[in-house]
């Protein structure tokens, strides 16, 4: 089958699609999204992710790898105009998106251990806790009361990937409250005036890690929810705070920790 001709003006309908897709509303109306790096590319697809279309740089990449009947070759140059950031890669890739999962997803799955973003608005650290909760095996990611989508191009890069697995919910706290109440659930709420030291919690039950907003933390409802406010030790004389991509990946694995040794302890029985 003879390949398309390339694309060689900044006007061609892809180059467009794609500059449209940078933005929420844009991904939202045409069910895609975009990926520009070679190893998120390959991580979709293992999570089953298709492409739609393929833009290229023939000197740069070879695409024998990746799957489509859509692809089309065009200039560094032009490739740089379209790409959100600096593509040395030499790929863009248009993505058809999955259906966000809510809450009727949820309740079909059985998890223990969560881990809860309410209200972030900073995409490089929804990504990098993404990124630590797959490192630190834990079964749902809930994204609560948040204008973003798992999509944004920033998400996807600091996630390295992570933001395509199957286990990140878009919920809301109401009703995400009353089901994990319903089940049993610890919820563990992430608070710098918390009494309580983060080693000192047992994550060794169902849990969910809460954590807010690095401005305003997390609001009253979770607060009162909360079955332990737990903070961390901070031994510093300036810092009273840590990032909340930091802080959320010393609670993570502090419940990894905690997983792996009540694991040996019943190995050793």
């Amino acid at each position: 089958m003879k390949p398309p001709p390339p694309i060689t003006s900044a006007q061609n309908s892809k180059i467009k699609l794609v500059q449209r897709l940078r933005s929420k509303r844009g991904r939202a109306a045409e069910a895609r999204f975009v990926i520009d790096y070679e190893r998120d590319l390959r991580r979709a697809l293992q999570q089953d992710y298709r492409i739609d279309t393929l833009l290229y740089c023939p000197d740069s990449v070879d695409i024998t790898a990746f799957p489509s009947s859509d692809a089309y070759a065009l200039s560094p140059r032009l490739l740089e105009r379209a790409s959100y950031r600096q593509n040395p890669g030499g790929i863009i890739a248009i993505m058809r998106s999955k259906p966000p999962l809510g809450m009727a997803q949820l309740q079909q799955q059985t998890i223990r251990s969560a881990l809860i973003l309410v209200n972030l608005r900073v995409p490089g650290n929804i990504g990098a806790l993404l990124r630590s909760a797959d490192a630190a095996a834990l079964d749902a990611v809930m994204l609560v009361d948040t204008a973003l989508d798992i999509y944004n191009p920033n998400i996807i890069r600091s996630s390295a990937g992570a933001c395509f697995r199957g286990h990140i919910y878009q919920l809301e706290s109401e009703p995400l409250i009353a089901w994990l109440n319903a089940g049993g659930f610890q919820i563990v709420a992430a608070d710098v005036t918390g009494r309580q030291s983060l080693y000192d919690v047992d994550f060794r039950q169902p849990c969910a890690i809460a954590l807010g907003a690095e401005a305003d933390g997390l609001d009253r409802r979770w607060r009162d929810a909360a079955h332990a406010l737990a903070a961390i030790p901070m031994a510093g004389r300036l810092a009273d705070s840590l990032n909340v991509s930091v802080s959320g990946a010393l609670f993570m694995y502090e419940r990894y920790r905690q997983s792996i040794s009540q694991q040996a302890a019943i190995s050793d029985f």
